[in-house]
């Protein structure tokens, strides 16, 4: 199998954090919304400046970033096999992107004075570090059973060739060689 899981957790982030940009983009409490489907409560209506185009422009085109990364890791899956290094690297920088921009939504709701953000970024956090671990594990398991592909190859090459050095010996001693076609005997 082919990066089953890394291909499905790929996918899974680049469509949430393209749905929390589509959700930002929302006119009427779009960002609070966004923070809603992350899972913090805001009640209060003086957080007024969530609207302003100076929060919401750089939060959703943010978010929409770490989507595109996540997709292109997604992509990579596809297209690559179990040994590139291609998906790696891509799958790392998508996940410390997000967790950039999910420290940055704590601060910026820090400054905004929204309570309880900090819990919920950190639950998500954990989901993000938690997936990157899964996906290192699927990537090291396929290149450890692709290198042990090789070295049963070589075992059995190497087993072939004692067989076959020990017939030839064996043929020497006794005093019959294999090889002629209809000769001496």
């Amino acid at each position: 199998m082919r990066h089953v899981l890394t291909s499905f957790l790929a996918l899974h982030w680049a469509i949430v954090f393209a749905l929390l940009a589509l959700i930002c983009i929302d006119g009427s409490r779009g960002v609070a919304t966004a923070l809603g489907v992350l899972g913090a409560t805001i009640e209060d209506s003086r957080f007024i400046d969530l609207d302003k185009f100076v929060v919401v422009a750089p939060l959703a085109t943010a978010l929409l970033v770490v989507a595109v990364l996540f997709f292109w890791a997604f992509v990579e899956t596809l297209i690559n096999d179990a040994t590139s290094q291609g998906v790696d690297s891509v799958a790392r920088i998508a996940f410390i992107c997000a967790s950039g921009v999910l420290s940055l939504i704590v601060v910026g709701g820090v400054a905004q004075g929204i309570n309880g953000l900090f819990m919920v970024v950190a639950v998500q956090l954990a989901a993000l570090q938690a997936s990157y671990v899964a996906m290192l594990a699927e990537r090291r398991s396929a290149v450890a059973a692709v290198a042990s592909g090789e070295g049963e190859v070589r075992a059995v090459a190497h087993g072939m060739a004692k067989a076959a050095a020990h017939n030839s010996l064996l043929s020497l001693i006794s005093g019959r060689t294999g090889s002629n076609s209809g000769g001496d005997r």
